[in-house]
């Protein structure tokens, strides 16, 4: 398929999914995040196991939603706005492959909350986050007072959201915001790199893994802690348990088949 503000490619068993706007700092306008979800929907065959997503150019991730776009809103229309992204950012973090961010540079409002809806971040060391939505009079509409909280707790979250200020990527990293911070260079092939060797992990394992760990979020212990013995007793089932315990006793590398 074509498509006007992002790029989709593969490598190997990796989808990479660039936000094309550089001239715009890649702000997520309507067109945009219509082909991010034509992308997501249409894209993501079996060949692809796993998902990384950019921005182009060296300066931003995503700069935010489109300021002009967000001056014309009502009430009802807000109420559109916010579902429409909310509904396509939950459905990234729903994905059964893992999607991990690489984050070039400048990650605000709606940026930081596509690069929060992923399950990793990868970020440059010139990268910056936040929340500046207070700023336009405004909160997060896209899970940013939801994710963020959860992330780097109550406390570091309400410090960003009321002040709308940035932090840097080495600031990101000590409050657990992102996984690694790499040279702006390397942002992408870290994010890749990773995403590789997810790709390769036993598939059915690999996404039970996901829907644990998101089943238990935010839930209490005893709900997660039934998803996870349900979810093992499944790979007990399966002949990837079989041939990965055989491969261990034979001392040799799995050979993985999804079943």
């Amino acid at each position: 398929m074509s498509y006007q503000n992002i790029l989709w490619e593969t490598a190997g068993q990796v989808g990479i999914l660039t936000i094309n706007r550089p001239a715009a700092l890649n702000s997520l306008n309507g067109v945009t995040l219509d082909e991010i979800e034509t992308c997501v929907n249409n894209e993501l065959n079996d060949d692809v196991r796993a998902l990384v997503i950019t921005g182009a150019g060296e300066k931003s991730f995503v700069a935010g939603a489109d300021i002009t776009e967000i001056h014309e809103l009502t009430a009802a229309s807000g109420w559109t706005f916010t579902e429409r992204g909310n509904g396509l950012f939950s459905r990234i973090e729903a994905l059964q492959i893992p999607v991990i961010a690489a984050v070039n540079g400048f990650a605000l409002g709606g940026g930081c909350e596509l690069a929060m809806a992923c399950h990793l971040r990868i970020a440059s060391e010139k990268a910056k986050f936040g929340q500046p939505e207070i700023k336009l009079g405004i909160i997060p509409g896209y899970g940013g007072t939801q994710r963020l909280a959860r992330l780097v707790g109550t406390g570091r979250a309400l410090d960003l959201l009321l002040s709308g200020r940035m932090v840097d990527a080495a600031t990101a990293l000590a409050w657990g915001l992102v996984n690694e911070v790499v040279a702006p260079d390397q942002t992408r092939t870290r994010a890749v790199e990773l995403a590789t060797q997810f790709a390769q992990a036993a598939p059915i394992a690999r996404k039970a893994i996901l829907e644990a760990v998101y089943a238990g979020a935010g839930r209490p212990l005893a709900e997660g802690l039934k998803a996870e013995e349900r979810l093992f007793a499944h790979c007990c089932n399966t002949s990837d348990k079989n041939e990965g315990t055989a491969a261990f006793l034979e001392k040799r590398e799995a050979r993985f088949t999804g079943e």
